[in-house]
């Protein structure tokens, strides 16, 4: 089955260029950025990935049909930079309606625009204010930026990145059981490793989970972005200040524990097959972000000496979520440019050059990205009615679970069936 993919790759590339004409300039910037990760992920990792395979003449059919992968991703990259690149003119918003048409069919939203991004400046302001207070607890002294620049410089070298954040999604494990924050059902630890290459122009970090329908292949890997090879001491520097210990911790929350992975394990167990392969982001990602808050307010390194630098990262976090939201909006509708959008994340989202760079790259192809911030309001929104409904018998791990039951359809439809009613999702 590989080799007859990696047979029809040449063809899908040379189709691409019959058929781009004039996109962003910015996509063809992210396309060149990552194409020679793509080239160097078919020369090295998926040449070297059948080491028990004896047969010659197979493994010759296998080389001739990677090493055809490998030349047409160096030609494509060539085409792109010289033929592509300078008639790259064209526009990547997606204009006020079809945003709105896109919330509404991908998420059940259709709160008007303006109003959606009130609740983002409200979301942004309280989030400040909150950061603010908690960089005064740490060193009075600082301005709060000061502070956090401080707190950025508290992160471990590249090198020891993704051990230490093995360690950390270890102990958010023990955490959860201890404090019956959710049911896990049963199944092997998630895994820590490097972010592949043809995925890191734009993220930082992501969960890669089984198939609803997966029998064979059960690993679940948490994938973290490193440095490059080559770049500047500086830089490296910068990228890794993203990676502060508060951010880790926030982020292995938001991925792993109890956000993606285990979401994605209750989705396995789904009887409904509709809701096992269709859902919605602010579902998914307002349920991850969501838990970062949720995790720190149950108590999650409280006792710890750092525990005010780790809530900051929480809440640098959440700022940078808000950047997102308001940033989509306006960078879709007109109302802000790229580099405006750049300019916001690092003063508004408290964001370093390199993140918001990244963060606003993946806008332009991620128009909605506020569901991470939607979804979670959503969320708080839905807890608390349900605690009201529920009264003595509220139970945080309850409502976690029956949530879980749920799969990951938009939050109305979740709503409906743990409060039986239609009432206002925000």
């Amino acid at each position: 089955k590989l080799i007859a993919r990696e047979k029809a790759m040449p063809a899908a590339l040379a189709e691409a260029r019959k058929n781009l004409d004039n996109p962003p300039k910015i996509a063809t910037e992210i396309a060149l950025q990552q194409i020679d990760g793509n080239g160097a992920f078919f020369a090295d990792a998926v040449s070297a990935a059948f080491p028990e395979v004896k047969d010659a003449a197979l493994l010759a059919e296998f080389k001739q049909a990677n090493d055809a992968v490998v030349a047409a991703f160096k030609e494509y990259g060539s085409w792109l930079k010289s033929d592509l690149l300078p008639r790259s003119n064209g526009d990547f918003a997606i204009g006020a309606d079809t945003y709105r048409r896109k919330l509404a069919a991908d998420e059940m939203i259709d709160t008007p625009l303006d109003q959606l991004l009130a609740i983002a400046q409200a979301d942004l302001s309280r989030n400040k204010a909150a950061f603010v207070e908690v960089a005064r607890q740490i060193d009075a002294k600082k301005a709060p930026i000061e502070v956090l620049i401080q707190v950025a410089k508290d992160h471990p070298p590249a090198a020891k990145l993704l051990d230490v954040t093995q360690s950390e999604l270890d102990a958010i494990a023990r955490f959860m059981t201890e404090h019956h924050i959710i049911t896990i059902p049963p199944a092997a630890p998630a895994r820590v490793q490097e972010t592949p290459p043809f995925m890191r122009a734009t993220t930082f970090a992501s969960m890669d989970t089984p198939g609803a329908y997966e029998t064979v292949a059960k690993e679940a890997y948490f994938n973290v972005t490193l440095p490059e090879k080559g770049w500047s001491k500086e830089r490296v520097e910068n990228f890794m200040r993203g990676f502060n210990r508060g951010t880790i911790l926030s982020t292995a929350i938001h991925e792993a524990y109890p956000g993606h992975y285990v979401q994605f394990l209750w989705v396995q167990r789904l009887d409904s097959r509709v809701r096992k392969l269709l859902g919605a982001s602010t579902n998914v990602e307002g349920w991850a972000h969501y838990c970062e808050q949720m995790m720190f307010d149950e108590g999650y390194g409280k006792g710890s000496p750092d525990f005010n630098k780790l809530r900051l990262g929480q809440i640098q976090d959440a700022l940078l979520r808000d950047a997102r939201y308001i940033a989509g909006i306006e960078m879709h509708t007109g109302k802000r440019t790229f580099e405006q959008a750049v300019e916001f994340f690092e003063k508004e989202g408290y964001q370093t050059h390199e993140t918001a760079l990244r963060e606003t790259k993946r806008g332009t192809s991620d128009p909605t990205y506020l569901y991470y911030t939607l979804g979670k309001l959503q969320i708080l929104k839905l807890r608390e009615d349900y605690r009201k409904m529920r009264g003595a018998k509220f139970s945080l791990e309850e409502f976690h679970t029956n949530f879980m039951k749920q799969g990951y359809p938009p939050v109305k439809i979740v709503r409906k069936a743990l409060l039986g009613n239609d009432s206002p999702t925000l």
